[in-house]
């Protein structure tokens, strides 16, 4: 049986400062060492404008929702075999759902919806 967690955003936007050495989000963001992350939900992937994806996400065709998020977040090079995202993982599944709620709080425009 799933456990079901309540997101908090404020914890989520606490927990993307891990996340900004490689990503940003909001109305400045821009592509850094990964791509930035506004308009995440219901996104396909490798789609950023200017991002120098690699191949297997870029032929992943995933559309980021929160269970897509949570698969990849997990354990990225599991989820899609030869992405650049090189971090282990997350696992703990609060944080992960309150890391989703905060990034699908923008929009592709990086202002929240």
């Amino acid at each position: 049986m799933a456990t079901s967690h309540a997101q908090n955003v404020e914890v989520g936007e606490s927990l993307f400062r891990q996340c900004s050495p490689c990503h940003a989000v909001g109305a400045l963001a821009e592509n850094k060492v990964g791509p930035a992350l506004n308009g995440l939900d219901g996104r396909r992937s490798g789609t950023v404008f200017g991002f120098a994806y690699s191949e297997p996400i870029k032929n992943a065709n995933i559309v980021w929702s929160d269970v897509t998020f949570k698969e990849y977040i997990q354990n990225p090079q599991a989820k899609i075999p030869g992405t650049k995202m090189f971090v282990p993982g997350v696992v703990d599944e609060k944080k992960i759902a309150d890391l989703w709620a905060y990034l699908k709080q923008f929009g592709a425009d990086g202002e929240k919806k």
